[in-house]
């Protein structure tokens, strides 16, 4: 692939399936568009996005339909918002703009567009965010043991949030201020540190993938393969984690 492309695409009820050499960068405008990206469950919503790094095998639907703009590029600057949520204040305008170029038929848009995505993805871990609303404190526990019991479902910010009584975005900015992710990284990192609990004590990878709601026991596997911690010198495996 040499030159970026920039697509605007329309999703439907019939699922799809495949992996290309290159990132694919999903901004959502519209409906709700489910994935399933080497066997990591996410959904891509109205002013919500992810980038899928080259190789990763994704299935994807929107049963309700769905619109996003569509990035396929080889720059390799998108590696570095695998695990970053774009800032919705600066992507979101900017891809809605986006799109209605490209549908005016704009080369402009095409051309710059790329560059522009990647500009306003990274923002968010350079500029001053105004400081998020510290008067309700997150009781983080009991966030956790409320997700646990919700694995069986897939899991977005809202729900969190709500169940933190916070907006969407005031709760994203809690969430990287006082855990040190963005919501769903940290929602990834719980579930992986569940399965791993329970195949821990003894618990089959078929029960473990359906209590911690992956698509297969072969998808949890090859989660926990991936995310295995290092021996320390002493022999002993670290107690921190990477999610799936």
């Amino acid at each position: 692939m040499q030159a970026p492309v920039l697509s605007l695409r329309h999703y439907g009820a019939s699922p799809g399936s495949h992996s290309h050499g290159y990132f694919q960068v999903l901004l959502g405008l519209s409906g709700t568009l489910e994935l399933e990206v080497d066997g990591r469950g996410q959904r891509v919503v109205s002013g919500g996005g992810c980038v899928i790094e080259p190789g990763a095998r994704h299935d994807f639907a929107s049963p309700q339909g769905s619109q996003c703009l569509v990035l396929d590029s080889a720059d390799p600057g998108w590696a570095r918002c695998i695990a970053l949520a774009p800032w919705t204040s600066h992507t979101l305008p900017l891809a809605r703009y986006l799109a209605t170029a490209l549908q005016q038929g704009s080369g402009l848009a095409r051309e710059h567009g790329p560059a522009l995505l990647l500009e306003a993805w990274l923002a968010g871990t350079t500029a001053p965010r105004p400081s998020p609303e510290r008067g309700r404190p997150i009781d983080w526990n009991a966030l956790r043991t409320w997700a646990a019991a919700h694995w069986h479902r897939p899991l977005e910010v809202a729900d969190l949030a709500a169940q933190a009584h916070l907006s969407p975005a005031q709760f994203a900015d809690r969430c990287r201020a006082e855990q040190g992710h963005p919501p769903m990284v940290w929602l990834r990192t719980l579930r992986l540190e569940q399965a791993r609990w329970m195949r821990s004590q003894g618990m089959p990878v078929t029960e473990v993938a359906q209590r911690t709601g992956y698509r297969s026991p072969s998808a949890l596997t090859a989660a926990l393969r991936r995310s295995k911690p290092a021996l320390r010198d002493d022999g002993a495996a670290p107690r921190d984690g990477v999610g799936p």
